[in-house]
């Protein structure tokens, strides 16, 4: 079992810069899948952004078009932490976000059903 907890979020203005954190409490951290999601009022939770475990101190990295060349998803094993480095914010950012975690390290997903483990989320709100 996974438990996931994010922090970070708030009250920002475009083209300000946020980084999200989730910590996450188990066993074999490094082997996991870990995913961002959002989710604005009214829509369906969205692929941000994951992370894969290729191998020892190597992932890959993938997001969704929208957030490409602004956010940078990582990964800290030591500390058992993911960050979302959210830089260039526009309100169409505005959402929920959630971290999310899968068993399978390896593969790609992008589906919040593909996803196992989930945060509670928290609040991102870019409005000048």
């Amino acid at each position: 079992q996974v438990q996931l907890v994010e922090s970070g979020g708030g009250l920002v203005q475009p083209g300000d810069s946020l980084r999200l954190s989730c910590a996450a409490s188990g066993r074999a951290f490094s082997r996991y899948t870990w995913g961002w999601f959002r989710q604005a009022p009214g829509k369906e939770r969205e692929f941000v952004a994951a992370n894969n475990w290729i191998g020892v101190n190597t992932t890959y990295a993938y997001y969704a078009d929208s957030v490409k060349g602004r956010f940078t998803i990582s990964r800290d094993n030591a500390k058992n932490t993911v960050y979302l480095q959210m830089d260039s914010l526009k309100p169409e950012d505005t959402a929920v976000y959630y971290c999310a975690a899968a068993n399978n390290p390896y593969e790609v997903r992008r589906r919040p059903s593909e996803f196992d483990y989930w945060g509670q989320g928290t609040e991102v709100t870019v409005s000048s």
